[in-house]
């Protein structure tokens, strides 16, 4: 099954990485570069997308596209264009993602909920759907990023939380209508974080952005937050060969949090 090795090398790989302006896609593509990968980026936001690959290790190869996971035709480019730069993809993170301001489902409005199926389900959807057609010949990995909110209940982020249970369900489904074709299909379910995503959600919680922070803490076992790199190390843990048996899984990375 197409992968990569679970030593730290990706050497001979293609990665196709979404959201990869900042957060955890910048993570990831700095790790799976530092593990050989040949990475295809893409971003909405052009100039993080550049400052991503201006951070990657000398060397690495990378190819970086606007693309818009909520637009088919864009997405359908992002791929092809992904094809034609490296003849395949073996490994695909759908990363890119979007919150929403803190809001009880009651005073949540239509375009906020539109919003966040949009990107955070209907993106995986056409990505997921057009990757699959990419690997069938050949095989390959494909990695969902869904989050703690898709797992449980999420007040004051219903929209959001909705978008995350369904990339778990596309996952689930993609994983056992896959794995004849050698694909594997996993998503991998963060807690907070301390992001740019973060710190635009702490805006309409009381106090500061630090005391919004520490409690959020406070429900973790771990006492604080994942970092991106963490995330990252995950997605590349997730994505290697040595995890060739594993399939249709939502993986919690969350300090504890959800086993209590």
């Amino acid at each position: 099954m197409s992968g990569g090795s679970c030593d730290g090398r990706y050497s001979g790989k293609t990665v196709l990485l979404t959201g990869a302006a900042g957060g955890f896609g910048r993570a990831a593509a700095l790790r799976f570069a530092s593990e050989g990968a040949a990475l295809f980026l893409s971003d909405l936001d052009e100039a993080g997308l550049a400052d991503t690959v201006a951070l990657l290790p000398e060397g690495a190869q990378a190819r970086a596209t606007r693309c818009d996971v909520a637009d088919e035709a864009s997405v359908a480019a992002m791929v092809d264009d992904a094809l034609a730069a490296f003849g395949r993809i073996d490994v695909a993170v759908n990363n890119a993602g979007i919150a929403h301001r803190h809001a009880k489902i009651a005073d949540t409005d239509l375009q906020t909920f539109d919003r966040m199926l949009a990107v955070n389900l209907r993106g995986v959807f056409l990505c997921l759907r057009a990757e699959l057609n990419a690997m069938k010949a050949r095989g390959g990995v494909i990695l969902n990023v869904s989050s703690v909110a898709g797992v449980l209940g999420a007040p004051l982020l219903g929209a959001y939380a909705a978008s995350k249970h369904g990339v778990i369900g596309l996952t689930k489904t993609a994983a056992a209508e896959a794995a004849r074709d050698n694909i594997r299909v996993n998503a991998l379910c963060p807690s907070y974080a301390d992001t740019a995503m973060l710190t635009d959600l702490t805006v309409t919680m009381r106090g500061t952005h630090e005391d919004a922070t520490a409690r959020l803490v406070r429900g973790i076992p771990m006492q604080r937050l994942v970092t991106a790199t963490e995330v990252a190390a995950a997605m590349a843990w997730l994505c290697c060969d040595e995890n060739s048996f594993m399939t249709g899984h939502a993986v919690r990375l969350d300090g504890g949090g959800t086993a209590v």
